[in-house]
C-alpha cells in the first residue's frame, strides 16, 4: 500500500476550511474540505485528548474519488521517555504501524 502524501498535500493547497475547538480536559476536534485542481472535493476530520502523559488522536481524509484514509494513534510519556504508535489504514484497507520510543537526557 502505498499513501500519496503530495495528492494530498496539493488539494489541501487549493482550499481549506478548518475549524478547530479545545477544552478545559484537553481535548480537540478538527473538520475541514475542499476543492481539488480537477473540481474534485475532499474532507477531512480529526479528534484527540491528553490526559495523564498520555495522548491519543484520530484522523480521517476522504479524497475526490471517494479513497478514504486514516490515523489512529498514541502517545504515552513517563519521565523523559515517551512512546508512541500509530496505525495507518488506506483506501483497500491495508495498514501500516509505526511506533518509536524518544528519550531526553
Amino acid at each position: 500500500m502505498t499513501l500519496r502524501k503530495p495528492t494530498i498535500a496539493s488539494l489541501s493547497i487549493v482550499a481549506a476550511r478548518f475549524v478547530a475547538q479545545t477544552s478545559a480536559a484537553n481535548a480537540w476536534t478538527r473538520a475541514g474540505g475542499g476543492v481539488g485542481p480537477r473540481g474534485g472535493t475532499w474532507h477531512s476530520s480529526g479528534s484527540g485528548s491528553c490526559a495523564g502523559g498520555s495522548c491519543s488522536s484520530q484522523q480521517s481524509f476522504t479524497g475526490p474519488a471517494g479513497r478514504a484514509y486514516s490515523r489512529q494513534g498514541s502517545t504515552t510519556c513517563t519521565g523523559a521517555t515517551c512512546n508512541s504508535s500509530a496505525t495507518f489504514t488506506g483506501r483497500n484497507g491495508g495498514t501500516v504501524t509505526r511506533s518509536g520510543t524518544i528519550s531526553r537526557n
